[in-house]
């Protein structure tokens, strides 16, 4: 048993900490059940899980959280457009967004995949010092998906 001040008590009968716990005022905690014999700590149980709660939360509020940014083409996307997306998706990789681009087929056009791929080839050669590819384009259903991340390197 540990008491509330952190000092190690030894092995002690059950009975005989909660008795301690009880005159501290404060709760017997087994900390350690699989060890042997088993380790209990006296504390107040309340304050040690606002504790923890308090410290999670300041650890997720440190997180940092990598946003998805998705751009949807389709194959008959005019260079014009692919620019302006090129440019957008730039600005978000500066950022540290990852981003998506997601070529929809239609109808008869997904007999020609390549298209799409060859689309998607063309953005990721535009935005190579920019980006990194990190799912090369791949077919999945009526769509051709591919994942960029911002470059380490630059």
């Amino acid at each position: 048993m540990i008491d509330q001040d952190g000092d190690n008590r030894g092995v002690i009968d059950i009975n005989q900490a909660h008795d301690i716990a009880i005159e501290a005022n404060l709760d017997l905690v087994e900390v350690a059940p699989n060890a042997d014999p088993p380790v209990c700590r006296i504390m107040d149980y309340g304050k040690f899980i606002y504790e923890k709660a308090k410290r999670e939360k300041e650890a997720r509020k440190h997180q940092k959280q990598i946003e998805i940014k998705t751009i949807k083409l389709s194959p008959r996307t005019s260079d014009y457009h692919k620019d302006i997306y090129i440019r957008k998706a730039r600005n978000w990789l500066e950022d540290g967004k990852k981003v998506k681009f997601q070529v929809r087929f239609k109808a008869r056009e997904i007999t020609y995949p390549e298209i799409g791929q060859e689309t998607l080839e063309e953005i990721a050669e535009a935005l190579v010092g920019d980006a990194a590819i990190e799912q090369h384009p791949k077919l999945e259903g009526w769509n051709m998906t591919m994942m960029l991340t911002p470059d380490s390197g630059s």
